[in-house]
């Protein structure tokens, strides 16, 4: 073989093989063909194993908000392996935390936290302990070999309809925060029908003996004889809010159930007192969505992703113009 041609052979091996190209410098015709995660890393989730920051371990695991975790940790009631913790450290997987009684073993992140979703009957309490040894929503959920379930809000005695349970005490804690008012939807059936001052008192806001209260959405759906039902939607959670509005201008709640909590419904097909584990396409979609209500710079925040909503879902969402929300239902 010539030099020439020995020339020319290598050169076409060359031209097979893969070009290492330094990090951080993707052709743009490569990154515009890459498909989308379905879950960015934020500030608010842990997205990979390794140092983590002890504030939002410990929030993860249910124990309070990233904030009160910085406060304990400055008051010196955290320790990392027997040494006092100090604010902004980071825990390696296997290390172990204690806050006063409670111990927290730091675990790999890279596991996408659970979510159940559970038709909540009339007649249970969403609580561990009860002194009148009432059925609780607990006894019905799956065990679990550490950790614990977690109830994104709770419905009272009388109510009925979605409750959310999370293994991240970080996701509860967002969810459920005044700051950031995750819409609650509701169907209610009272005694009697809304006037259209009623209406109008409803949406614009009623004084409650905490504060004021308002509908950002309220819609007649019907009803039969004396009783009637209504579509509310609110932005809060405070203990027996919906009644005691429709109490506060003088109609009696039959019914109470909740049909959604900020983009996740109650799926069609789920029975009362059943409940279902959420797959990994829909928890890294809410984990995705939940992470958009924590940037405090709202030109900064990602658009809202674009909803799951099969056929079912779409049926039952009633009049154009609705806010989109996930209904989960496969």
């Amino acid at each position: 073989m010539s030099r020439s041609q020995a020339a020319r052979q290598r050169r076409s091996q060359d031209s097979t093989r893969p070009v290492a190209r330094p990090a951080g410098k993707a052709r743009a015709t490569g990154a515009s063909r890459r498909p989308a995660q379905a879950i960015e890393p934020s500030e608010g989730l842990d997205s990979a194993s390794g140092p983590q920051k002890i504030h939002k371990v410990l929030a993860q695991a249910g124990l309070g908000s990233r904030r009160e975790m910085e406060e304990l940790i400055r008051a010196g009631k955290v320790k990392v392996n027997g040494a006092l913790a100090q604010v902004g450290m980071r825990v390696q997987p296997g290390d172990v935390i204690r806050v006063g009684k409670r111990q927290v073993t730091v675990r790999d992140s890279t596991r996408l936290p659970r979510i159940i979703l559970y038709h909540k009957p009339e007649g249970e309490i969403v609580s561990h302990d009860d002194p009148q040894g009432r059925p609780s929503v607990f006894e019905k959920l799956p065990p679990m070999r550490r950790g614990k379930w977690l109830a994104v809000g709770r419905l009272d005695y009388n109510t009925c309809g979605l409750l959310m349970f999370t293994t991240s005490g970080e996701l509860a804690n967002r969810l459920m925060h005044p700051r950031y008012e995750v819409e609650r939807e509701y169907a209610v059936r009272i005694i009697g029908k809304l006037s259209d001052e009623h209406v109008r008192a409803l949406k614009k806001g009623v004084r409650l003996e905490d504060g004021m209260a308002r509908f950002e959405e309220l819609e007649e759906r019907g009803g039969r004889g004396l009783n009637n039902w209504y579509r509310v939607v609110l932005r809060e959670g405070r203990n027996r809010i919906v009644r005691r509005m429709f109490e506060a201008v003088g109609y009696k709640v039959s019914r109470l159930m909740r049909v959604r909590f900020g983009v996740v419904s109650l799926p069609f097909a789920l029975r009362r007192g059943a409940w279902r584990e959420v797959d990994e396409e829909h928890t890294s979609a809410i984990l995705a969505w939940s992470a958009t209500l924590v940037r405090p710079d709202p030109e900064l925040a990602p658009a809202r992703p674009a909803p799951v909503k099969p056929a079912v879902a779409r049926a039952r969402a009633g009049k154009p113009g609705r806010r989109p929300h996930w209904s989960l239902t496969r």
